[in-house]
């Protein structure tokens, strides 16, 4: 005979869910999932032992952890890991309509990891929103408590995580053979920006040399670094501009064409904001 705990099964205009569900692997088991056009203004506070992930299908929201603050709309997904306590609220005027799934396992940091989140990037975007609207209606519709349906919810549930591993998978990387951790995409950009940073290259260059999108690099450089790339372009050519204007008799001219200014009223302006003084000025008092 199967060995089934009470589950839960809810089905309203509002609210859609399956609850409770039999933990029945320890490498992966879905917990519970489900579908909810919130109210304005519906509110959730609180620590959870499981993993959940939210998906955003429309409408607006906010989702919070700690002093950190995301503003959310269609296309986004968000998790909640377990032990940290998380706040998200609908929007007042345009409440958002989302989906979740939640589980538990031991293989689960891997698979977080490939699908794009970690505990310093709970939120991420995701392409296909009917896709994933889908895969949670079918869990929801294997809701009789036999074995059978057991293995087909964690089933959609492998495959749905896959999906997402593949979306983050395409949009990160160009050759799918090569998906390094951020720090080693960061690594090599910054090889890169101190080898040629005085000839005229940009975002766009770098990206291409490391072999990854725009983006992506820029979320990497957010996440080991907690700058943008084209800041750190700029603040590397104006450090070894500062250097040049104490170490070398060489006109203002010529440092910026040295370190990648074509337009030396350019690297002024540059200078000043990052200095707050000129770089004539910066020179007579080195």
């Amino acid at each position: 005979m199967d060995n089934f705990k009470s589950a839960r099964y809810t089905d309203t205009v509002q609210l859609k869910s399956i609850e409770d569900l039999n933990e029945s692997s320890l490498e992966l088991s879905l917990v519970h999932c489900g579908k909810e056009k919130c109210t304005p203004l519906h509110f959730v506070q609180g620590e959870r032992d499981e993993i959940i992930i939210h998906f955003v299908f429309s409408g607006k929201g906010t989702f919070s952890v700690g002093n950190r603050i995301w503003q959310l709309t269609a296309g986004q997904m968000f998790i909640l890991y377990p032990g940290i306590t998380t706040t998200y609220i609908s929007d007042s005027e345009d409440p958002w309509r989302y989906g979740w799934i939640a589980f538990k396992g031991i293989h689960t940091d891997n698979i977080l990891l490939h699908c794009g989140f970690s505990k310093d990037n709970p939120v991420v975007n995701y392409d296909d929103i009917q896709l994933v609207s889908d895969f949670i209606d079918r869990i929801l519709k294997a809701r009789k408590l036999s074995f059978g349906n057991d293995l087909r919810r964690n089933g959609l549930l492998l495959e749905l995580l896959g999906c997402l591993c593949e979306m983050h998978s395409s949009k990160t990387t160009q050759n799918s053979g090569h998906d390094y951790s951020s720090n080693i995409y960061v690594k090599h950009a910054i090889e890169f920006i101190s080898k040629y940073y005085s000839q005229s290259i940009n975002v766009t260059s770098i990206s291409e040399y490391v072999g990854i999108t725009r983006a992506h690099l820029n979320n990497c450089f957010q996440k080991e670094l907690g700058t943008t790339v084209q800041s750190y372009l700029i603040d590397y050519r104006l450090h070894q501009a500062s250097q040049l204007l104490t170490s070398t008799t060489d006109s203002i001219t010529e440092i910026a064409s040295q370190v990648g200014y074509p337009d030396p009223l350019a690297f002024s302006k540059a200078f000043k904001k990052k200095y707050q003084k000129s770089p004539k000025f910066y020179r007579t008092l080195e």
